[in-house]
């Protein structure tokens, strides 16, 4: 810990940030579409903004939802919602109005800072909800006025209309405020950083509370234990591809970035080519992806005519990295990938450690503030290291609960001694010297595109359909997005004319594009206990059988 070090205990998420701005006020600390924002001016722009929503009536452990894709704008929301002391509910900017209504209702929110182009789904849920105030920006808001109407002459920039209303303001006009000048008193432990929504059993999604101390406990770790020595601080490039409303990608880029005085180069959308020329211009050395993105860039058939040489550390998570893509991008990089494994309830928790090449299927070494253990999932009792078994994790500094929901509660967090653990659905094995590596995932839980998808979640959707009687989702093994979504549907015995095309269409009008099933099969019945609880198990080593019969048909 140097001098300039607070004890953790007092340590805020923005803490660290504010100290680089004094350190580093004219360092670049955002680059985003080409425009550069320093730390000085991210700083000035957050307390702008924080100031604004200080006289629109936001106050302290106010909920503010925010529904924007990766972006300055998110920055400056996140960073001003943070020193005001309300609490950021950062969600998908791809959420239908379904899911954005039950999560405005669920988190008691009553701020919206969206996109104009996503503007028309929070109009939509405003009478059922409790918001009083939307706050709308367009992705180049912030740039240059002649950057601004090229884009608009040339159609190259996505908007949408957005009615005028006494509860509706441009976040553009908002940041020419005052700054803010109250001293919110924040206690990093008692006071809320944050509500994350991550998929239910019950077919609801969660909203995991996070204190300022449960972020800023595992920064720290990272900071110290994983990047310590390699990185350079005021004069590194991190580039941020995931989206910053998951848990992984915004405690790296806090880590690496705001927080060590680096360059941030910001993609708002993933695409490859524009993620290859930014790393060629911009020489960024740091990277985070989940496996799906490395094999796209793999993949790329232009790939080659950019220099990323300059990449030295790339950490993958959200999925188990394929051996062949690890070892395709050490060949053609010339650097290993590394990896980062966590949870919404847990934060970050273990790390590939820099220098050591990583093993097969390992997902690295526990943080100092996260205690794992690995064990029978049936009794809960510690297995040997080498055994196989359900990964439970436990930190002082993490809120041990879900919003509003006891019984998720207490399904997913259980008292193991003196300690209340989360259990992570996730089954590893541990070796002699605590390394983790990963065996397989909990069935309700689909990994795709990087992406954790509840099965339960999207079932629940589909039994909403009046046709629908009951529905299986699962996920089926693929190279290139993970797992693809299938779901088995029963029809009731009436139902005339009701198709595939027509439940996914019903899917699309109230979930996110990805939790969108790829197919649907139609069953007369389906597998379950003798309490009439659905076995999705025996339906998972079903279509493996079918997977490895249809290989073994197609060698032979």
């Amino acid at each position: 810990m140097t001098s300039n070090d607070l004890p953790l205990e007092k340590e805020l998420t923005f803490t660290r940030f504010d100290r680089m701005s004094e350190r580093y006020p004219q360092k670049t600390a955002i680059v985003f579409l080409g425009e550069r924002f320093s730390f000085a001016r991210l700083r000035n722009l957050s307390e702008r903004f924080a100031g604004a929503l200080m006289e629109m009536g936001v106050r302290k452990g106010d909920r503010v939802m925010i529904y924007i894709p990766n972006s300055v704008q998110w920055v400056i929301a996140f960073l001003a919602i943070q020193k005001m002391g309300a609490v950021i509910v950062p969600i998908s900017p791809i959420y239908t109005s379904f899911e954005i209504e039950y999560m405005l209702k669920d988190s008691g929110a009553e701020t919206v800072i969206c996109q104009d182009t996503n503007f028309c789904y929070v109009k939509e849920v405003l009478p059922a909800t409790g918001v009083k105030r939307v706050i709308v920006t367009n992705l180049v808001d912030l740039l240059p006025l002649w950057k601004r109407s090229l884009g608009f002459l040339f159609d190259k920039v996505p908007h949408g209309k957005v009615e005028k209303d006494d509860k509706v303001h441009s976040l553009r006009t908002l940041l020419k405020h005052e700054p803010m000048r109250a001293d919110i008193q924040l206690d990093p432990q008692k006071d809320l950083s944050y509500i994350l929504y991550t998929g239910g059993t019950t077919g609801f999604p969660k909203g995991v509370p996070g204190n300022h101390i449960g972020m800023t406990s595992y920064i720290r770790d990272i900071i110290e234990d994983v990047v310590e020595g390699h990185i350079r601080e005021g004069g590194d490039t991190y580039l941020a591809v995931n989206p910053l409303f998951h848990i992984m990608a915004l405690g790296l880029f806090m880590a690496i970035g705001l927080n060590k005085g680096n360059t941030t180069l910001i993609i708002p959308v993933p695409q490859v080519d524009a993620i290859l020329e930014t790393i060629e211009r911009y020489k960024a050395r740091w990277m985070l992806g989940v496996p799906a993105l490395y094999r796209m860039i793999l993949e790329n058939d232009r790939r080659d005519r950019y220099d990323i040489k300059s990449l030295t550390y790339c950490y993958c998570g959200g999925d188990v990295l394929p051996e062949e893509v690890y070892k395709r991008w050490q060949s053609h990089v010339g650097v290993p990938i590394y990896q980062v494994y966590g949870s919404t309830e847990a934060g970050h928790i273990t790390y590939s450690r820099i220098g050591k090449e990583p093993k097969a299927k390992t997902i690295g070494m526990p943080l100092k503030s996260r205690k794992c253990i690995v064990v029978n999932p049936e009794t809960l009792e510690p297995l040997p290291p080498g055994e196989s078994g359900e990964l439970l994790v436990t930190s002082p500094y993490t809120m041990k609960q879900y919003w509003k929901k006891p019984e998720e509660t207490a399904r997913s967090y259980v008292p193991i001694g003196d300690d209340i653990y989360y259990r992570m659905s996730d089954f590893v094995r541990m070796d002699e010297n605590g390394e983790l590596f990963y065996v397989e995932r909990s069935a309700d839980i689909i990994k795709h595109k990087g992406y954790r998808v509840s099965a339960s979640e999207v079932e629940a959707v589909l039994q909403n359909h009046p046709t629908v009687v009951g529905a299986c989702v699962i996920g089926i093994p693929d190279k290139k997005v993970g797992e693809r979504i299938k779901a088995i549907v029963v029809l009731k015995e009436d139902a005339r004319g009701v198709g595939g095309t027509e439940l996914l269409k019903f899917c699309r009008e109230r979930l996110a594009p990805y939790k969108i099933p790829s197919y649907i099969e139609f069953r007369d019945m389906l597998p379950k206990s003798k309490v009439g609880k659905l076995l999705r198990r025996e339906i998972r080593d079903e279509e493996k059988r079918r997977l490895v019969k249809g290989k073994v048909e197609a060698v032979s």
